[in-house]
């Protein structure tokens, strides 16, 4: 999809607002004057005088407004590809964040987390000492993530084993396997704090929007107001920070659960402990057993067969 910006001055927005009546939205993103939707072109004017125009005919309609006001369209049009601009600071915002842990981790499920943090309770929840999960050690975790849950509404997913290997056979990237997990949980977080609407949606980056979008062309339900996919999203706001350490939490929790059942402490990340781990379990449980508790096409599983067979 197209994006393109122009800079207007007032006469220009009251131009544009006149000229695009018809199609005027109720729906306004966070800092817009006025928005507009029509088939091919989404239209959207900010406080900043910034225009953003959206769509299939977004070059064409921004073309006619630079021509006007006697400008070169090649020099005043911006290409962005990211989500539309958020006219305040997104640390400000009342916001949805949506991080995952346990991709990485042989052993383990994928835990999905989201968490809604209004503007009221930002420097609270940034008080604990709120910051990405990956720095913070396990008992870091087991001491803030209690405090988060009991202040913000959060969701969680989890994709266990069993499922996260079926879905791998099937032939389904662990990016898809992401995308469809996150929106799962945002659509149970929006759900949950309806009417209520979050000023901005953040999901920290591991597809660009565009691609995230087409992997859940097929859900029935899709949270797609205002959603954000931004690289390091921890650091942009603390309702992804917070996101990041409930996941963890609830990882450290199925760690757990998954060692009581298999009868062995589970190690984390996907290291020659984890291979050693494996070997031992074929030995004593079964090849079989790895199904219930690793991702079994990660290259781990071969070195434990082998491992395994020597001794």
């Amino acid at each position: 999809m197209s994006n393109y910006v122009i800079q207007a001055d007032q006469q220009l927005l009251d131009a544009l607002r006149a000229h695009y009546q018809d199609a005027l939205s109720d729906r306004l993103p966070a800092g817009a004057l006025f928005a507009v939707k029509r088939p091919d072109v989404v239209i959207t004017a900010y406080r900043s005088g910034k225009v953003l125009f959206q769509g299939k005919a977004a070059e064409q309609e921004a073309g006619k407004w630079m021509v006007k006001r006697g400008a070169d369209p090649g020099k005043r049009q911006e290409r962005e590809t990211a989500s539309p601009p958020l006219e305040h600071r997104l640390e400000k915002l009342s916001a949805i964040g949506s991080d995952e842990v346990g991709t990485g981790d042989y052993f383990g499920p994928i835990v999905v987390a989201a968490a809604y943090v209004e503007r009221s309770h930002i420097a609270k929840i940034a008080a604990l000492g709120v910051k990405d999960s990956k720095q913070l050690n396990d008992e870091a975790i087991k001491r803030i993530a209690p405090a988060i849950m009991e202040t913000v509404p959060h969701a969680v997913t989890v994709l266990d084993n069993p499922q996260y290997n079926r879905w791998q056979r099937s032939g389904m990237p662990q990016t898809k396997m992401k995308a469809l997990l996150h929106n799962r949980t945002l659509v149970k977080l929006v759900d949950a704090i309806a009417p209520i609407e979050p000023e901005a949606i953040i999901i920290d980056e591991f597809l660009k929007r565009d691609s995230y979008f087409r992997y859940l062309s097929d859900e029935d339900h899709i949270v797609r107001e205002r959603v954000h996919c931004l690289p390091k999203a921890e650091s942009a706001h603390v309702s992804v920070a917070s996101a990041s350490i409930i996941a963890r939490y609830v990882f450290l929790d199925e760690m757990e659960r998954l060692s009581r059942a298999i009868g062995l402490s589970l190690p984390k990340g996907a290291g020659a402990m984890a291979d050693e781990a494996a070997a031992r379990i074929i030995r004593e449980r079964g090849e079989e057993m790895l199904e219930t508790c690793a991702k079994l096409h990660f290259a781990n599983t071969k070195k434990a067969l082998a491992i395994a067979k020597r001794r």
